[in-house]
């Protein structure tokens, strides 16, 4: 492509000083996340298109992008009924054949653009339409070298937004790497770059937005990702080092500790919780606060181990140690205390709820006691991490559900105490993959084990002409005095939706499908305390049937419950409802999900036979990571995680290389004081330096 004068602009300054931008072009930059050089160099191609070879019309295949190159036969220009405009169809012939270029919605006047006899390049979709055609090419005319760029070489797909044209796009892009490209700083110390064979920034910049072969742009896109995995991994790699030299606390957890905590639960550990019990407890020995991660799937057992941790926290009765429980909603929170409470009976230890639910008098004698250190274990939701509320000598915190708490939420857990020990507990296991990515500053502990008797709950997919068969399931195992979830995605009718809602189902079911039975209501608008009593009434067998919104996703746990049915599966990610099956089939007898869907997408039916497949919630994570990518994994509170531009998560070799030197590299350099490093160190601080909490690093 020809190049443009060089730009002034260098990376950091604003987009709108690259040339051929201004301020209009900027706001439209704005929109696609570009607001400086620097984005724009990192706004890489969704797709490219090889355009560097012309296939003869006989070799052309319905289908098929292909680039054309002929001369101009014939044009004719057919008006459309009782419009000015109308079809222009160019004929183009070549040694083997002719093709026509098709293009709709035309004006009269687009036939003089074509001149018969006029060598014409096209580009795009062949298809078959009385013949061989492409319709609304991109073309040029002309027999000699493109003049365009267009031509002759791969061409970059970029993401657009209205009024963004991609010709615009190439042409702002190209300038602004002839301009910037070499000022843009590298980031990878130049002995990693010879180790690992990667190019200079400049080059691979270039390389992968106008690539001269796709295996160069492949090499370019892998060497962008690797330097975006290796800043973010040398930021977690400085945290962890960081929390790694700070005073903790070194708790006493012997055998006598031991056997006092396991005499509190009715059943024994299985080997995966003790293997991780033990993973933890040599953390919570060290004088160093523990940083772990508790992966497991649902109802493995996690909550064992949480407690188990909390109550070893506290052993010490005379360090007046506290714990703190944090979990994403009230009904979880609630039920967290209630199997708190009824453990901890024997165990002498003051524990408190502090959910916005909480009656105001409660509340501010549960703040007082905690303050006074009066209060052993705090049990919460977002509440937990208000300004006000103060612990006297926080030791440990757990925290329930990690994907659902942004990491600014998890440090203002940690500030409370001077430098706590944390357990984080995940039910939907993270991709391995994302795990590796995010949480490098992190130990992990996997339990990989079932506890006896826990069986997989059978899943089925049902068509609407089916949905009939899961209600007839459903009373068979009512009859036999169990109880059934029937879970809907909206609370309330919704016009432009055509889905049954939570009240309209519960209607339904206590009038038709189970109207021998007692059903109630439950979703997350329903004042606190009648959320309280409809989740004791179902828990003590008062209703049979439970009509809910996804608040059931998690922290209900009723043994007697053995059906999940879901309306309009097909709405919802399956990690949601992998944790909503979960629900069921946690007593003695078997637990059954009915997925009642009508998908109208092969990805929403992949999605739904995913779970019919497989209980494994790791399978299921990494299959919901490739359907939809990590963003929607972690959610839009993960303040402190990156969205990356350069490594889509589909390789997973370049992220464990990139990890694996930026541990290396900090273990040598703990604060990046070297001369060589000194790029690197700005570029941490500069982009992860606030979320990540490492403005004081070295």
């Amino acid at each position: 492509m020809p190049e443009p004068e060089p730009t002034a602009a260098l990376p950091q300054q604003e987009a709108r000083y690259i040339k051929g931008v201004g301020p209009k072009r900027a706001e439209l930059l704005a929109k696609l996340g570009v607001h400086t050089v620097r984005d724009l160099l990192l706004h890489l191609p969704r797709d490219y298109e090889d355009r560097r070879h012309a296939r003869p019309v006989a070799a052309l295949r319905p289908g098929s992008r292909e680039v054309v190159r002929g001369e101009i036969v014939g044009v004719s220009f057919r008006p459309t009924r009782g419009r000015v405009r109308g079809i222009l169809t160019v004929r183009v012939e070549d040694d083997t054949g002719s093709v026509a270029l098709a293009w709709f919605n035309a004006g009269p006047r687009w036939r003089s653009s074509f001149p018969v006899g006029e060598t014409i390049t096209a580009y795009g979709t062949v298809s078959l339409y009385g013949g061989i055609q492409i319709v609304a090419p991109d073309y040029e005319l002309g027999a000699g070298p493109s003049q365009s760029g267009k031509f002759g070489c791969i061409v970059p797909v970029y993401p657009l937004t209205e009024g963004l044209s991609q010709t615009v796009l190439r042409k702002i892009t190209l300038a602004a790497l002839q301009g910037a490209a070499g000022e843009m700083p590298e980031a990878v110390p130049p002995s990693l770059l010879q180790e690992r064979g990667l190019a200079d920034l400049r080059h691979a910049l270039r390389a992968a937005h106008f690539p001269a072969s796709m295996e160069e742009k492949d090499a370019a896109r892998r060497r962008l990702a690797y330097e975006e995995l290796f800043v973010f991994q040398t930021g977690l790699a400085l945290r962890r080092a960081a929390t790694k030299k700070s005073d903790g606390i070194a708790f006493r957890v012997g055998p006598n500790v031991d056997r006092r905590i396991r005499r509190l639960f009715p059943f024994p550990f299985t080997s995966a919780q003790d293997r991780v019990i033990e993973q933890v407890v040599a953390d919570m020995r060290s004088p160093h606060p523990m940083n772990r991660l508790l992966q497991g799937d649902v109802g493995c057992g996690k909550t064992v181990v949480a407690v188990y941790a909390m109550l070893a926290a506290l052993a010490e009765s005379s360090k007046g140690h506290q714990a703190a429980l944090m979990a994403p909603t009230e009904i979880l929170a609630e039920q967290h205390y209630l199997t708190l409470m009824s453990l901890l009976d024997e165990a002498r230890v003051r524990t408190a709820l502090l959910t916005s639910g909480v009656e105001a008098a409660q509340r501010r004698r549960n703040l007082s006691a905690l303050a006074a250190g009066e209060v052993g274990l705090a049990v919460g939701t977002h509440a937990l991490i208000e300004e006000h509320v103060q612990m006297r000598n926080l030791a440990l915190v757990v925290v329930d559900e990690q994907h659902r708490f942004g990491v600014r939420q998890r440090l203002a857990l940690r500030r409370k105490g001077p430098q706590p020990d944390v357990l984080i507990m995940t039910a939907t296991p993270i991709p391995r993959t994302l795990a590796m990515a995010y949480l490098a500053d992190m130990d992990v502990s996997i339990i990989d084990e079932m506890p006896p008797g826990r069986r997989p709950v059978a899943t089925s997919l049902f068509a609407p002409n089916e949905w009939g068969r899961a209600f007839d399931a459903a009373r068979d195992e009512l009859r036999a005095g169990r109880r059934a979830f029937v879970v809907y995605p909206l609370v309330e009718e919704n016009r432009e939706l055509d889905l049954t809602s939570a009240k309209e189902g519960y209607e339904q079911l206590r009038r038709c499908e189970f109207a021998d039975y007692d059903c109630c209501l439950l979703h997350g608008q329903m004042p606190q305390r009648q959320k309280q009593e409809v989740m004791e009434g179902f828990r003590a067998g008062r209703y049979q049937v439970m009509a809910a919104t996804t608040v059931v996703e998690v922290g209900i746990d009723v043994p007697e419950a053995t059906v999940m049915i879901v309306q309009h599966a097909d709405r919802l990610g399956l990690a949601q409802l992998h944790q909503l099956r979960g629900r069921v089939g946690r007593g003695e007898h078997r637990g059954m999900c009915f997925l009642l869907a009508d998908p109208t997408t092969d990805e929403a039916r992949r999605r739904l036979e995913v779970l019919t497949q497989t209980n494994d919630g790791f399978k299921i994570a990494e299959e919901d990571l490739r359907l939809r990518g990590p963003g929607q994994l972690f959610g839009t509170e993960q303040s402190g995680m990156p969205e990356f531009r350069c490594y889509d998560f589909s390789d997973t070799a370049v992220l464990r290389q990139a990890r694996d030197d930026a541990v290396s590299l900090v273990e040598t350099d703990p604060a990046l004081r070297q001369p060589q490093h000194a790029a690197l160190r700005r570029e941490v601080l500069e982009q992860y330096g606030k979320g990540l909490a490492l403005a004081d690093v070295g």
